[in-house]
C-alpha cells in the first residue's frame, strides 16, 4: 500500500509557487470564470502541460509515477491514465490489436462504444449472443459454448471482446475458461470492465478480468471509485497486443489538452483503492447488510442482489421500474438506471470513516413505494432472449455505407436491414445495430421502451415514428 499521489502532489506544489499565467486555459486560475465560486475554486487546478506537471501523452515525471502506481496497484503489465472516459480504452485497444479486415468475435451485449470502435476499425464483427439472467432480468454474459462455437465456425478471428460484469453487476462463471480458451486458439481478449474498476479489492466482489488472464481490460474508474467523470483506466495483462501501439491510439484517440483535474481525480481514485482496508471491506458489507434488512422490511418492495456487492435491484410487483424511478426522484432518491422491470443503485465504496444517509435513504425510498398505489399497475411481459446464439451482419460496415437508405414508419421495419444503430440509454447498449436485420422481437421491444419514455440515443427521427433502414433492390 501506499499513501503516494504523484499527479495531485505535483499540482499542489505547482500552485504553492502562486504562479502568474500566461498559458491556457483562458480562465486564468478562474479568475475570469462566471461560474459559482465552489466550481471557481477547482480551477487553480486546471492547468496545461507546464514544467513540473508532465504531459500525458509522453509521461516522464509525476504522470509516469502514477501510471507506475496504478499498475502495481493491479498487477498489470503496464497501466494508462485515461480522460476521455472508457470509450477511448475501447477505441484504443480495438484498433491496436485487430487490422481493417480482420475478423473480431463481439459480445452482442456490448456498450455502444465498442460497436463504434468496430466501424472505425473496419473489422468483420461476428456477433455472440448474451445468456438471458433470471436473477437480474437483463443480458448477462456469453457462455463458453457459445464462445467455442464462435471459433469453430470463425477460427480466423483474431480477438474476442467481452464485457464484464454486466450493467447490473452479474459475472460470468466461465470468464476464466473463456479466456482460456481464445488463449489456446491464439485470440487476443480484449475486456470492457467498465464496471468493475473495484473489483482489485478483492472478496467478496468479482473477481477482475485482468487476474483472470485478459489481455488489454478497460475500466470506468468514475463509475465505481472516487474518480471524476471521465475518468478511466487501461491495463496491459499480456504482450499479445503491441503496447507501442495502444500508446499510438491512445495519442490519437484522446484530448491532446487532457484535464488535469480528471488526471488528478484518477490518481487520488488508484490511492483510495489500493488503500481498501480488510477492515474497510467488513464495515462496508455490514453497513450494506444493514440497509438492505431494511429495505425488504418496506411492504411491496423486493430487493434483489447481484454478484457484485455495490449493485442492488429494487422492485414492486406491477409497476414498471420506469414507474418506481419518478417516485424515486419525487422522494430525492436519484438512481442509476431503470428498465421494464427495476431500478439499479449503485452503492458507495465506503471506508471505515465515512458516513451515508442511509436511515433517510430508507424513508425516501419507503415514501415512494408509497406514491405507486395511486399509480396503474403496468405487468410487463418477460422477454427472454435466445442465447448461445452466433450472428453476423447482413452487410459489412463499408457496405453499409455505401448504400442509400431511406426512413419508413417503425412498424414497417421487420425484415428490413437497419442503416443505423438505436440505443436505449442507459445502459447504452444497441437495441439494433447498422447491417442486423429488424425482427419482430425488436420492433415489440422497441415498442415497450417507446411506450416507457425510455430515452433513445442513435439513428433515428421516433418523434415522428421514422428509422432508417437500406433501400431494397429491385430487379
Amino acid at each position: 500500500m501506499t499513501q503516494r499521489r504523484p499527479i495531485v502532489d505535483a499540482l499542489i506544489q505547482f500552485q504553492n509557487r502562486q504562479p502568474i499565467s500566461f498559458h491556457v486555459p483562458g480562465h486564468k486560475h478562474g479568475i475570469l470564470s462566471g461560474l459559482p465560486k465552489e466550481i471557481q475554486s477547482a480551477l487553480h487546478y486546471d492547468l496545461t502541460e507546464l514544467t513540473g506537471l508532465d504531459d500525458l501523452h509522453y509521461p516522464e515525471e509525476a504522470i509516469k509515477d502514477a501510471q507506475l502506481l496504478l499498475a502495481e496497484a493491479y498487477g498489470a503489465k503496464e497501466s494508462f491514465l485515461l480522460v476521455n472516459g472508457s470509450t477511448v480504452g475501447n477505441l484504443a485497444m480495438v484498433h491496436a490489436a485487430c487490422k481493417e479486415g480482420e475478423t473480431v468475435i463481439v459480445q452482442r451485449n456490448s456498450h455502444k462504444s465498442i460497436f463504434h470502435a468496430l466501424e472505425l476499425a473496419h473489422v468483420l464483427p461476428v456477433y455472440v449472443s448474451p445468456q438471458w439472467d433470471a436473477e437480474s432480468m437483463t443480458a448477462a454474459g456469453v457462455s463458453l459454448k457459445a464462445i467455442e462455437e464462435a471459433i469453430e465456425a470463425y477460427p480466423e478471428a483474431k480477438a474476442v471482446i467481452l464485457t464484464y460484469p454486466n450493467y447490473y453487476g452479474m459475472a460470468s462463471r466461465e470468464l476464466a475458461d473463456i479466456i482460456s480458451l481464445c488463449h489456446d486458439n491464439e485470440m487476443a481478449v480484449l475486456v470492457d470492465e467498465a464496471h468493475g474498476a473495484h473489483f482489485q479489492v478483492g472478496s467478496p466482489f468479482p473477481v477482475s478480468s485482468l487476474a483472470l488472464g485478459a489481455d488489454v481490460v478497460v475500466q470506468s474508474a468514475h463509475k465505481t471509485l472516487p474518480a471524476m467523470t471521465m475518468g478511466s483506466f487501461l491495463h496491459m495483462g499480456s504482450s499479445r497486443v503491441n503496447v507501442k501501439k495502444i500508446q499510438k491510439y491512445l495519442r490519437m484517440f484522446q484530448s491532446s489538452s487532457p484535464s488535469y483535474l480528471i488526471l488528478a481525480s484518477l490518481d487520488d481514485a488508484r490511492s483510495y483503492l489500493q488503500n481498501y482496508s480488510q477492515p474497510d471491506v467488513r464495515m462496508f458489507m455490514e453497513k450494506r447488510e444493514r440497509f438492505l434488512s431494511s429495505l425488504r422490511m418496506i411492504p411491496r418492495l423486493a430487493v434483489m442482489e447481484s454478484d457484485d456487492p455495490l449493485k442492488i435491484m429494487l422492485r414492486v410487483d406491477h409497476h414498471s421500474g420506469y414507474q418506481l424511478k419518478e417516485k424515486l426522484e419525487q422522494a430525492g432518491v436519484e438512481v442509476e438506471l431503470a428498465d421494464f422491470f427495476q431500478v439499479l443503485l449503485i452503492l458507495p465504496l465506503l471506508k471505515q470513516w465515512h458516513a451515508y444517509p442511509f436511515a433517510e435513504i430508507r424513508s425516501r425510498l419507503k415514501e415512494a413505494v408509497a406514491m405507486l398505489e395511486g399509480e396503474t399497475r403496468k405487468d410487463m411481459k418477460l422477454q427472454i432472449k435466445k442465447t448461445s446464439e452466433v450472428t453476423v451482419p447482413e452487410l459489412s460496415f463499408e457496405e453499409i455505407d455505401l448504400s442509400d437508405h431511406e426512413w419508413i414508419s417503425h412498424t414497417q421495419v421487420i425484415g428490413r436491414i437497419a442503416a443505423g444503430m438505436v440505443i436505449p440509454y442507459p445502459p447504452g447498449i444497441p437495441l439494433v445495430v447498422a447491417g442486423e436485420k429488424w425482427t419482430l422481437a425488436k420492433v415489440e421491444e422497441l415498442m415497450n421502451y417507446i411506450a416507457s419514455d425510455t430515452q433513445i440515443q442513435g439513428d433515428h427521427q421516433l418523434e415522428s415514428k421514422q428509422l432508417p433502414v437500406l433501400q431494397q433492390v429491385t430487379t
